[in-house]
């Protein structure tokens, strides 16, 4: 895959999952620059279908932690009013809510703090990197945070539960859907119940289907054994790097 808007690999230490924002043990983070690209492409895609370039409402199902979403309001806030992410494991929504919080300015007050303190007990340099990060990221957000307001939020619920969903997001109310789909041996798919889910993607993207706007793609990250194909949906681009392939789909 060549990179079309994420060019240049650059340092993107300030936004490592495990320095200022929190990491989910057992969970790798998605790969930053991968997420720029992915999500600038998204940008690029509604521009010119739609032709809508105000900032969208941005949702993804099986957040995790919600590192993603949570690098991409700092990499491109100006394109972003909102960013939700959902999650069926109650242990990874509570790490959500609290990276989530980053994109808060009292939320990052809080963890330079709790870092400041592990500074006086523990001495490390990896703590004083981390200070210096979350001054930079402290920065970013007060710049962003003049221009337009950021909200962010998580709640618990399976990918698959659209009725769970719809109580939680406005009806046609999400402009992009970014995932990085469960798969591999850290994750599994599934329903409200706890039971596993036998056709996982397309119950997501009919779950998905009540929370669209009327301007809105689905970009989903998955392995290549997973294949990704709905009625309800028009695939408009597919790419592939290392192990992960995605598609970008537009609800028809």
């Amino acid at each position: 895959m060549q990179y079309k808007y994420a060019k240049e690999q650059l340092d993107y230490s300030d936004l490592s999952s495990g320095r200022v924002f929190y990491s989910l043990p057992g969970h790798p983070a998605f790969p930053v620059r991968l997420a720029s690209e992915i999500f600038q492409r998204c940008v690029a895609r509604r521009e010119t279908i739609y032709k809508d370039s105000t900032p969208c409402t941005l949702y993804d199902p099986c957040c995790g932690a919600a590192y993603h979403l949570s690098v991409l309001a700092y990499l491109h806030g100006e394109h972003i009013r909102e960013v939700i992410g959902s999650d069926i494991d109650e242990k990874a929504v509570a790490v959500a809510k609290r990276n989530l919080g980053l994109l808060r300015i009292a939320g990052l007050d809080r963890r330079i703090s709790e870092i400041s303190k592990m500074l006086e007990q523990y001495g490390k340099d990896s703590h004083k990197d981390a200070l210096k990060s979350a001054d930079t990221l402290k920065k970013k957000l007060s710049a962003l945070i003049e221009k337009h307001p950021l909200e962010a939020r998580a709640f618990q619920a399976s990918a698959a539960d659209g009725k769970k969903i719809l109580k939680n997001i406005r009806p046609k109310s999400v402009d992009l859907v970014f995932t990085d789909v469960p798969y591999g041996q850290h994750s599994h798919w599934r329903d409200s119940d706890f039971t596993e889910v036998s056709n996982p993607l397309g119950s997501m993207l009919d779950a998905l289907l009540g929370i669209l706007s009327p301007s809105s793609l689905v970009a989903i990250a998955s392995d290549k054994q997973q294949k990704v194909l709905h009625e309800s949906y028009q695939r408009i681009e597919q790419f592939q790097i290392g192990k992960r392939r995605i598609v970008i789909l537009k609800p028809v």
